[in-house]
């Protein structure tokens, strides 16, 4: 079986991790050409590789003989120019959240598909390939629970980075919950509430951390999302599902407790990257197997459109203080 030639757009934190993902841990695809508008960083990530170009513009990159498929993971305002670039050469992309920044840019990527009669881009929302929420997707699909009436979440992150901006707890960390409950519970997000309580005292000046998120389905269900993002212990994702005749929990983590010297305990994640290790590998995997056929099989662009959407709807809820319908387009046939 021939090597996919990937190009990788982006090469701060999870371009980098990417890169060394696909080099390490992922068969059947190599990178052959790395993009970043910081020159030196973009030379320093190609120079560890075999035979991988380093360039500053995405285009170039991304037509370097031998690309088969494109990796994006540069900001989201960058996202829609990369992802035309590369549906014009008719290659597969997997793409980071968002897929774009706003509900618009994601209507022009499904249209840009519609054209090609096919669907190319995939979001990495990774959540779907972490083993904990495959279970508890299987256990919701069989009705082992009954039907979902509640999820309760917890997002909690150790620290924000420096430019963080209170928009961002939803458009870039409550984003994750949507997907997640939106694949989990198999419904559309109708509706956003954003509540906030003062603000913690470990937040930055003008961070509104953390927030409560309540989220409403369209099959009668209700989301409740704690996002926490400086709660100054570690890493934490959960989530519990409660079901007309039962109640299932991920994320607790105790893989290992130990009793020692009168105390008890275990270790707590300190970053994303860890806690969904394997998620990342099983995502990667799954998208390489699949670009080598010429499609994709995760989440889609409609995925990113709706996360999108909801987003967006979150955003007016934060500011506004009140309850704000989700302005969801109808479904295309190509994403049904």
């Amino acid at each position: 079986m021939s090597t996919l030639g990937i190009a990788v757009i982006g090469t701060g934190k999870m371009g980098a991790d990417h890169v060394r993902r696909i080099g390490r841990t992922v068969g059947g695809a190599r990178v052959v050409a790395v993009a970043d508008p910081d020159g030196d960083r973009v030379k320093d990530v190609a120079g560890a590789l075999d035979g991988a170009s380093a360039h500053t513009d995405p285009a170039a990159a991304i037509a370097v003989p031998g690309v088969g498929a494109v990796l994006i993971a540069s900001p989201g305002a960058a996202h829609e120019e990369a992802i035309g670039l590369a549906l014009e050469r008719g290659l597969p992309v997997l793409c980071e959240k968002p897929l774009t920044p706003d509900p618009a840019g994601a209507l022009r990527v499904m249209e840009a598909e519609r054209r090609l009669g096919r669907r190319l881009v995939q979001v990495g929302f990774m959540r779907r390939y972490d083993a904990e929420y495959g279970r508890l997707k299987e256990l919701l699909d069989a009705g082992g629970i009954g039907r979902p009436l509640f999820l309760h979440c917890r997002h909690r992150n150790a620290a924000s980075p420096s430019f963080f901006t209170s928009d961002m707890l939803i458009s870039d960390s409550v984003v994750h919950e949507v997907d997640a409950a939106r694949w989990l519970l198999g419904q559309e997000i109708t509706a956003v509430t954003v509540l906030s309580p003062a603000p913690s005292s470990a937040a930055p000046e003008g961070l509104h951390d953390p927030r409560l998120v309540l989220l409403e389905t369209s099959g009668g269900a209700v989301v409740d999302v704690e996002i926490f993002v400086n709660c100054g212990f570690g890493y934490q994702v959960q989530c519990e599902a409660v079901g007309e005749s039962g109640s299932a929990r991920i994320g607790d983590g105790h893989a290992m407790v130990v009793q020692s010297a009168g105390r008890w305990g275990g270790e707590i994640d300190q970053d994303f990257t860890v806690r969904f290790a394997d998620a990342y590998d099983r995502q990667l995997r799954s998208w390489v197997a699949a670009a080598a056929r010429g499609t994709v099989a995760g989440p889609d662009a409609w995925d990113g459109y709706a996360a999108a959407a909801v987003s967006e709807a979150g955003l007016a809820a934060a500011r506004s203080g009140v309850r704000t319908l989700v302005d969801l387009a109808e479904r295309p046939a190509l994403y049904r």
